[in-house]
This record gives C-alpha cells, structure tokens and sequence, in this order.
C-alpha cells in the first residue's frame, strides 16, 4: 500500500511539472513571433544606419 501512494505521489509531481511545462511553452509561442519581429527590426535598422550612399 505504501507503494502504490509513492506511485501516485510521483506521478503526481510529474503531472504538475508537465503542466508548468506545456503553459511555459505556450506562453513563449506567443513571445516568439514578437521577439524574433523585434530582432529583424534591429537588425535591419543596424545595417542600414550609419551607410552613407554615394
């Protein structure tokens, strides 16, 4: 019987885990698109600043 509720116990910490998991990946699919369009803009701003066109 100890067993079994050592089982349960540690699939239980898993489950939680997992879930904090899958909501942290969630929220950064939504950051992702915002960073990596922030990122582009910097970039292309850096390579074009600065360059004098003869």
């Amino acid at each position: 019987m100890k067993k079994l509720i050592w089982i349960i116990a540690v699939v239980a910490v898993l489950f939680f885990i997992a879930g904090v998991t899958i909501k942290a990946v969630a929220f950064l699919l939504w950051v992702a698109p915002f960073l990596l369009l922030a990122a582009l803009l910097a970039f292309f701003l850096n390579r074009s600043g600065g360059k004098r066109i003869p």
